[in-house]
């Protein structure tokens, strides 16, 4: 007769990553953004964690704060994508010391979760983890992982431990991330990191919901 599991020795459950990559550079360019993004999915798969990317500068994303802005607005499929998700992932290039004006548009957007509620007055967006990657060339990216952090939290998401992975280059030159033979030792690691303690953190608020606001 079988020994039973422990829920300790239990099969992990099963989790979907959404990683919004908010990089000013349409497809089929290359992007670090994108690069980095893939990365942190490829260390989720770690944990059982299937996941999926979204470049958001190839969708026509209107301005607003509204859910759906109307006709051709592709926000909603994106939003969508998003419920369906456990984590969600933004990756965002470091411009003039900032976020990506893409990364501003999705956090404007995604301030619409403020006024939808369950039946017990949760954001729709509770329980689901979020996390951030970061590239550039300049400095700033604690400052640009501070703002996203912020607008995250305030629209229902929740922050793992050292929820943020990113590199950036020497200021005032030329090399970008998807120039690098491969991840730095540092990057590499912090990637592993946000993915190991976002999966961990998902798993728990699927076992235990916060409570009715």
């Amino acid at each position: 007769m079988a020994t039973p599991k422990s829920p300790e020795s239990a099969e992990p459950r099963p989790l979907h990553a959404l990683a919004l990559v908010c990089t000013l550079t349409p497809s089929p360019e290359p992007s670090s953004s994108q690069l980095i993004a893939e990365q942190t999915l490829q260390a989720l798969a770690d944990h059982q964690v299937s996941g999926e990317t979204i470049r958001v500068v190839d969708h026509d994303v209107k301005p607003g704060v509204q859910a759906d802005m109307g006709e051709g607005d592709a926000w909603p499929r994106i939003r969508q994508a998003v419920y369906d998700a456990d984590i969600l992932l933004l990756s965002t290039p470091i411009w003039l010391g900032h976020p990506s004006s893409v990364a501003q548009r999705v956090l404007e957007r995604l301030d619409a979760e403020l006024s939808h509620t369950d039946d017990e007055g949760r954001m729709l967006t509770y329980g689901k983890v979020a996390g951030v990657c970061v590239v550039g060339n300049e400095d700033g990216a604690h400052h640009v992982a501070a703002e996203l952090y912020q607008g995250l939290n305030d629209v229902g998401f929740t922050l793992p431990a050292n929820a943020v992975t990113y590199w950036v280059g020497e200021a005032m030159q030329g090399t970008d991330y998807q120039d690098l033979d491969k991840p730095p030792e540092a990057t590499a690691g912090t990637t592993a990191t946000l993915a190991a303690n976002a999966a961990h953190l998902a798993r728990l608020l699927k076992q235990s919901a916060y409570p009715p606001s």
